[in-house]
């Protein structure tokens, strides 16, 4: 089941004046559903699903289907760090996939799939290493989390037809299971 597309959350076109934006790189499944959640993030400035931690330069879709280029599909969340920490974002990825599923997301199933955070900075590294930690020890999972984290590969943009794909077609989530 679906439902109707929330508006856009207002996020500036570029970050605040004295602020640089950052770049965060995160893979939790099929990646049109995880790109429509970080779309709706104040201080979120753009966002671009793709394909990154494979070997094939310049994967297609198809490609990256066949479970055989090492490829996750992923979303590259642009950010204003002033208005949204790296900490929130993470809080997003976590709440939007079951990390404790080894390459599997619902009825999706291969490594392109799989629960990751491409690290861009020691900072981001450190970060996604402590929410992963504390997630484990809450014990809201029953079975242990399964997320790599790993430093940012080369990010290879998707077809266009996958840019806002859910947007594209008034949704707001793919709902899996």
């Amino acid at each position: 089941m679906t439902t109707p597309l929330a508006p856009p959350s207002p996020t500036a076109a570029t970050p605040r004046p004295g602020t640089t934006a950052e770049t965060a790189l995160f893979g939790a499944g099929c990646f049109w559903g995880v790109e429509a959640s970080f779309r709706q993030i104040p201080g979120v400035l753009a966002t671009r699903v793709g394909y990154a931690g494979g070997a094939t330069d310049h994967p297609t879709y198809e490609q990256v289907c066949t479970d055989r280029t090492g490829h996750a599909e992923v979303v590259e969340v642009t950010y204003d760090p002033s208005r949204v920490s790296y900490e929130q974002l993470l809080a997003v990825f976590w709440e939007n996939h079951d990390p404790t599923t080894l390459n599997r997301q619902g009825p999706d199933v291969g490594t392109q799939y799989r629960s990751v955070v491409f690290y861009a900075s020691p900072e981001q590294q450190a970060a996604a290493i402590a929410a992963r930690d504390a997630l484990q020890v809450r014990g809201r999972y029953r079975k242990p989390v399964v997320t790599q984290i790993e430093p940012a590969p080369a990010f290879h943009p998707a077809e266009e037809y996958h840019q806002r794909y859910l947007e594209k077609r008034g949704l707001a989530s793919c709902h899996i299971g």
